[in-house]
């Protein structure tokens, strides 16, 4: 299993600077018209399996746990992590729209941040970055936060994404989910279509033995196919980003890149400036 894992990690890395290896003719195409691969709940591959539940869980879940934290900890632990690769290699892997949930534990003296997905992360936020100390860095990053006070008071920020999460336990409800959505019409900037399947308390009842990476995996396929049926651009039911869990699996990330080879045959081109043709 170590070796497969590795493995994985090491055939991710081909798409390290996989934007940079886009055809040119795509280098005008706005980043909200090309497919991007996300991670959802990016930083959970670190939690803290001493951690106490987060305060945004329902409050018997939190008293549950605290009676009876051998035996309802590490369930939660098991249908928490969402992703095994850290940072970096997410975006060696090709990764281009990072998750981060970030919180202050409510009885921690200092003013640490920290990552949270139903528990704390071991990950301190020790910087929250911005546009200019990322420049300064010689990274490019947007930047969107889903406070709007905030934002408005930090023209850095950007405004918060739309994430379609279908909370739904099978592929099928998530899938008509999300073509619902997509009838509905994209928006017309960023946005996120998230292929990651939700756990209710029936399904965990159902799956004493399973976790949230066996669900996921075990739906993998299906999911497959429908990556590969979408489209980038600008129509009303053309995809974005699309965010998933455990990233590494199933060439996730190469069938979203491979998205934008769909686009090629309908750009057009007018004096210095490239658009999308309609062809609907």
């Amino acid at each position: 299993m170590k070796a497969t894992s590795e493995r994985s990690i090491h055939l991710c890395h081909e798409n390290g600077d996989w934007m940079s290896h886009l055809p040119e003719n795509l280098w005008d195409v706005p980043l909200h018209n090309l497919s991007l691969p996300g991670s959802h709940d990016t930083m959970t591959y670190c939690l803290d399996k001493n951690s106490d539940i987060s305060v945004n869980e329902s409050k018997l879940l939190q008293l549950i746990d605290k009676f009876m934290p051998c035996i309802i900890h590490p369930i939660i632990m098991k249908w928490s992590i969402t992703q095994v690769l850290n940072v970096s290699e997410q975006l060696d892997a090709g990764i281009r729209y990072l998750d981060f949930r970030i919180a202050h534990k409510p009885n921690d003296p200092s003013v640490n941040l920290y990552f949270v997905h139903m528990v704390y992360t071991t990950a301190v936020v020790e910087v929250v970055p911005t546009l200019r100390n990322m420049w300064t860095c010689g990274y490019q990053v947007i930047i969107s936060y889903e406070d709007v006070t905030e934002v408005m008071k930090h023209h850095e920020l950007w405004p918060a994404i739309p994430y379609w999460w279908g909370n739904k336990t099978t592929t099928q409800d998530l899938i008509q989910y999300l073509e619902q959505m997509k009838q509905n019409g994209r928006p017309a900037s960023f946005f996120v279509a998230g292929i990651n399947l939700t756990e209710d308390l029936e399904y965990i009842l159902a799956h004493p033995f399973g976790s949230l990476k066996k669900m996921t995996l075990s739906n993998f396929p299906h999911l497959k196919l429908w990556i590969k049926q979408q489209y980038p651009g600008p129509k009303s039911n053309c995809i974005n980003i699309i965010a998933g869990d455990f990233i590494e699996n199933d060439d996730f990330v190469n069938d979203v890149i491979e998205l934008n080879k769909k686009i090629i045959p309908l750009l057009h081109y007018r004096g210095n400036e490239t658009e999308l043709k309609d062809v609907s």
